[in-house]
């Protein structure tokens, strides 16, 4: 890493900046609509905390004092350890971490913490467990989305290819469609995702940028949502699959380029089969291959994902056929009575709740020219950031971004690893309260 990262450095002033602007927008969102008695249609009940999708409820549980005292621990030691320990280490360290951080956060709701959403009608395991033939329900899925049909998709489903659903009718069939089994799996899923990004960092050369990084990576407030929404397993597909993608361009055989190249294009392509905003996954995709300096993975991965969209096509469900049906089921619902005025900015905020209020920081201190490592971990932030800016403008994503952007939170979180050395252990002390805070004063609907 440059010195612009550590210590006192020219990189203070616009981490500052970043970080109040980050900070008037989060409040902004969260205290507009009840001064000013907007209805921005978050939730239907009176309780609601747009921009989240959830409402007011203090909660003390299980989870919350090993949740405290891990954040503790590794707000005054994570950073240490991991420029000392060996790599394998930091990695096995960042999954155990990570899998008690989310495992924890969500007990503070007990039990149901890890089950109320497999147990909602509006999500995938029910349907799941009564989906008996695939091949008939892909015909069909697309004549399922609009709301006029009589049997019309749940929610997540009709705004979901059929690669989300199909994740928990594998659970089903190996039996493990209990609520609590099945939210169990999610997390061991979603622990994995810190991993996938240091991986992806190890391949592209980082080092000492890549250990700065690994707290910020697992101690992220949006383990809140992570644990234990299906978008955790989308976000944990992209980051093998970028992870993958960075193994093929650096692979020193041919057979390794080609075979993780194939690799990284089943898992993306399978991201696209799951979430219809996951094609946006090409930004850092292509970041990836122009850090590498190497385009000879882009025409086997790119061949891969499309023989996955293309194979779905064949059984039955087109993903072009698709996408305009469920852009008209979504703006014939709630999305008509969303103001865009609002969520522009408002999804934002959501965003910071998810991603952590010192993003605004990172994303300040990216924004300058870098070198080195980096110059890797700010273009990898700024891909994922020009992601998230695509998907906001499509005014597709108007609410609940808290959980539906995930799969790029990863990589903008590399941004905070940019920044001052004497920022970052407030800074990660900042992050680890966020996601307490969020845990334990909102009832979270995923």
């Amino acid at each position: 890493m440059s010195e612009e990262t550590a210590g006192t450095s020219p990189m203070a002033r616009p981490a500052m900046a970043g970080l109040v602007v980050g900070l008037v927008v989060l409040v902004a969102s969260f205290a507009v609509p009840p001064l000013t008695g907007w209805d921005v249609d978050a939730r239907s009940d009176m309780l609601g905390a747009p921009p989240t999708h959830g409402y007011w409820q203090a909660t003390v549980g299980v989870g919350t004092l090993p949740a405290l005292l891990l954040a503790v621990v590794g707000v005054a030691r994570a950073e240490q350890w991991a420029l000392r320990w060996s790599w394998r280490r930091v990695l096995v360290a960042s999954y155990v971490a990570a899998l008690v951080w989310l495992l924890a956060l969500a007990l503070v709701d007990g039990e149901s913490g890890l089950t109320r959403v497999m147990t909602n009608d509006h999500e995938y395991l029910i349907t799941a467990r009564s989906i008996t033939d695939v091949p008939a329900m892909l015909r069909e899925y697309v004549d399922r989305i609009p709301r006029a049909h009589q049997d019309n998709w749940p929610t997540h489903l009709a705004g979901h290819p059929p690669g989300a659903v199909l994740f928990f009718v594998a659970l089903v069939r190996v039996g493990l469609g209990g609520p609590l089994a099945a939210g169990l799996v999610v997390v061991a899923v979603a622990a994995s995702i810190p991993a996938a990004t240091l991986v992806t960092l190890r391949r592209l050369g980082l080092d000492r940028g890549a250990r700065i990084a690994a707290p910020f990576l697992v101690l992220s407030p949006a383990a809140v949502y992570l644990a234990v929404s299906a978008d955790a397993v989308f976000t944990a597909c992209a980051a093998w699959g970028l992870a993958a993608l960075a193994a093929s361009a650096a692979a020193p055989s041919r057979r390794g380029l080609v075979g993780w190249a194939v690799v990284a294009g089943l898992l993306l392509g399978w991201c696209v089969m799951s979430s219809y905003g996951l094609p946006l996954l090409g930004l850092p995709a292509l970041a990836v291959l122009w850090l590498a300096r190497s385009w000879w993975s882009l025409p086997l991965a790119a061949a891969a994902a499309l023989a996955v969209v293309l194979g779905f096509a064949g059984l039955g469900f087109s993903w072009w056929a698709a996408y305009p049906v469920l852009v008209d089921r979504y703006w014939d619902g709630i999305a008509a009575t969303r103001p865009a005025a609002y969520w522009a900015w408002g999804n934002l905020g959501a965003l910071l709740v998810s991603a952590g209020p010192l993003l605004g920081a990172g994303v300040a201190v990216a924004a300058r020219r870098h070198s080195g490592e980096a110059r890797v971990l700010s273009v990898l932030g700024l891909a994922a950031l020009a992601s998230v800016v695509a998907a906001d403008l499509s005014r597709m994503s108007k609410a609940e971004v808290e959980r539906i952007w995930l799969p790029f939170v990863p990589w903008l979180s590399l941004t905070l690893a940019l920044l001052p050395g004497g920022w970052r252990r407030w800074g990660l002390g900042l992050q680890v309260a966020t996601a307490l805070l969020v845990q334990h004063l909102l009832y979270t609907t995923w």
